[in-house]
């Protein structure tokens, strides 16, 4: 019997997708390496980098990442389509990782973006792989588009947030997928009621948006919602996107089913609490440690396939 291939789906999730780099470490510690790494926003950084043999170094930077580093990196623009540009996001990433054609990596990879003036999915198998990944993070309203091989591209999450169907396309027989949208809205409404019985607002539990809009003043603070009861336009960009991506998440999968589904929950983890790696990355390990039972039955069908 021809030996089964195994591809791995990493979803979006922003802040969030630091949780990849656990899982793909717990799938390690049960002998699992993934033929295939397809990967969405955030899921497609961590997946190049697992691909292209730079994982290590990919989390060794992000562990070191704090609030003021984070914050350095947003470089604030209210033009070209987004309130962040992102070049210098991308400037850091490729201080960090080399850029390797996608088609000569050491693992099969493939991002996914959406075209920004049709809506179509796009698959994106081969180019450069720092810029294939810079075109499938480009949450919409937050960083701006990436003009990539001829067309304007947005965040992957916005069509295909856990990419089971590019797993699939590459030639994967089973799949994992990694949903880190599966808790997002009922978290939400737990923590706005968690708000009301408790007021405490110590720095130390600042979020990194909140403490952006303390550095850059009132205007910024006003588009944030922090002076009003009101939400500011980036509390309302983030809330749609995790409604949307939760909603989209669900449909498709639904459709195109893995083998095994791993679901980080990441209680208390904003968009951009990019300088929390080291709770984040911890939380995805301890999902693939509850899915233990359903591993080994893959590990047994995979070996078996094999002998």
């Amino acid at each position: 019997m021809a030996k089964l291939k195994l591809g791995i789906a990493l979803g979006s999730g922003a802040a969030r997708g630091w949780a990849h780099i656990g899982v793909l470490r717990e799938l390690a510690e049960h002998g699992i390496y993934p033929d295939y790494v397809a990967g969405a926003s955030m899921g497609s950084l961590v997946g190049a980098a697992y691909a292209s043999e730079q994982l290590d170094t990919l989390e060794d930077w992000v562990r070191q990442l704090g609030r003021l580093d984070v914050i350095r990196l947003l470089d604030a623009s209210f033009r070209g389509g987004g309130v962040i540009a992102g070049s210098r996001v991308m400037d850091a990433v490729g201080d960090q990782l080399r850029d390797f054609p996608i088609e000569k990596m050491e693992r099969s990879f493939a991002a996914v973006a959406t075209e920004l003036e049709s809506g179509r999915e796009v698959w994106l198998r081969e180019g450069s792989m720092l810029s294939a990944v810079r075109a499938s993070c480009g949450l919409p309203g937050l960083f701006a588009p990436t003009k990539y091989q001829g067309r304007w591209l947005i965040d992957g999450g916005v069509v295909n947030p856990v990419p089971v169907s590019l797993c699939n396309a590459m030639g994967a027989d089973v799949v994992i997928a990694v949903n880190l949208n599966a808790f997002l809205v009922s978290r939400k409404r737990q923590q706005k009621h968690e708000k009301l019985l408790d007021k405490h607002t110590a720095e130390e539990d600042q979020s990194t948006i909140d403490r952006l809009s303390n550095m850059v003043g009132s205007v910024f603070s006003g588009m944030l919602g922090k002076n009003s009861e009101q939400p500011g336009i980036l509390d309302v960009v983030s809330a749609s996107i995790n409604i949307m991506q939760e909603r989209i998440t669900r449909s498709r999968m639904a459709g195109e089913p893995p083998r095994i589904e791993i679901r980080p929950r990441l209680p208390d983890i904003e968009l951009m609490d990019f300088h929390r790696a080291d709770t984040i990355i911890d939380c995805g390990a301890q999902a693939v440690r509850k899915v233990a039972k359903e591993l080994e039955e893959l590990t047994e069908l995979l070996e078996h396939r094999q002998s």
